[in-house]
């Protein structure tokens, strides 16, 4: 080791222990720190099994993939910028990086089929400009994605697949092509929602994407302290015909105002504009003291809180609407575009028009 990584270890030890409420790294749990210049997935693959690879302020052009269990990748804050590798100058990132890098994405944190990838956490860092997805997380259990600020990815922001019981804390999506934040069971295979075991999201900041927060076929998790604007679609709880159904969740303590951007329509879905909260082909969900304001559109999903039969014609059953302060939406501030046999429940929500009329 070199006398500046010495004197970085000794000075970011003890920063990191600062940051994140914890004793300095044992002997058994090391600290490998990355300078501008040099590779953070290098010192991803030297890493083992409980070390932290810290990421100090500076530009990297990299993609990254970690496949190492309990690993925190952590940057400085805003500071620490992931970029696309230049074009004309691409660095030798190493073999575990290619199929992240050649995906467009720019981190990757990948289990083994049947073997999910164990409590990883990605904090503090940004991750702007990547074809694909800033973050990207497959087959993994307790992965944190945290304090990450995701901007202007040509897909999504930060993405899960095939997870459970992750948590989306703190973190800003903002430019990005399709969700600012998109979690979902898989979505190249046509099967049933997953159960994620308790996933959370909460207090993140997602803006001026297509929809703020997509929630895919997936089961028992919970959406709350969001913020969520200036998207054409601010949440979406999407099901279809596959079973078990999308559901079982909980939408709360949301800020959800002015998502009103116009996006043209795609093989999925309509034309979006002035969405607020949207259930689609979504069973037993809790939505519940959210604030919707100041949404307008013609889009068929255009309104306050909306549901609406999912894009194969799967109806939204037995949820419960319940407790919302909603304002100033276009067409309505509730929008129930379902059967009366489907058995949604809309009580105790402040609002001044509804679609059809009695909801309020």
């Amino acid at each position: 080791m070199t006398k500046r990584h010495i004197t970085y270890l000794a000075c970011t030890t003890a920063l990191l222990g600062a940051l994140v409420g914890a004793s300095p790294a044992s002997a058994n749990h090391r600290i490998h720190v990355v300078a501008p210049g040099e590779s953070i997935q290098k010192a991803v693959d030297a890493a083992h099994a409980g070390d932290t690879v810290l990421v100090l302020p500076g530009t990297y052009h990299e993609s990254v993939t970690v496949r190492t269990p309990e690993l925190t990748l952590r940057g400085m804050g805003r500071g620490t910028v992931i970029k696309p590798v230049r074009a004309k100058a691409a660095p030798d990132l190493g073999k575990a990086v290619v199929n992240c890098l050649t995906a467009g994405n720019g981190i990757c944190v990948i289990g083994e089929k049947n073997k999910p990838l164990k409590d990883v956490t990605v904090a503090d860092l940004k991750v702007e400009g990547f074809p694909k997805v800033g973050v990207f997380a497959l087959g993994t259990d307790r992965l944190t994605v945290q304090r990450v600020t995701a901007d202007a990815n040509g897909q999504w922001g930060i993405a899960q697949e095939h997870s459970t019981r992750g948590v989306f804390r703190g973190n800003t999506a903002q430019g990005n092509g399709d969700a600012g934040l998109f979690l979902a069971n898989n979505v190249k295979a046509e099967v049933g929602a997953s159960d994620t075991k308790g996933t959370v999201i909460e207090r993140n900041h997602l803006e001026n994407n297509r929809i703020g927060l997509t929630v895919r076929r997936l089961r028992n998790l919970t959406v709350a302290h969001n913020y969520v604007t200036g998207n054409c679609a601010g949440m979406f709880v999407v099901g279809d015909e596959n079973k078990p159904r999308a559901g079982a969740l909980t939408v709360r303590d949301n800020r959800v105002e002015r998502n009103n951007k116009h996006c043209v329509k795609t093989a999925r879905l309509p034309f979006l504009q002035g969405s607020g909260i949207v259930l689609t082909g979504a069973e037993n969900t809790l939505v519940t003291r959210n604030v919707v304001t100041d949404h307008s559109g013609r889009s068929p999903l255009s309104g306050g809180i909306v549901l609406f039969k999912s894009m194969v014609g799967v109806t939204s059953e037995r949820n419960r609407i319940t407790g919302n302060h909603l304002a100033n939406n276009s067409p309505a501030d509730l929008v129930n575009q379902e059967a009366t046999t489907s058995a949604n429940a809309f009580d105790a929500n402040t609002c001044g028009a509804s679609k059809p009329a009695g909801l309020c």
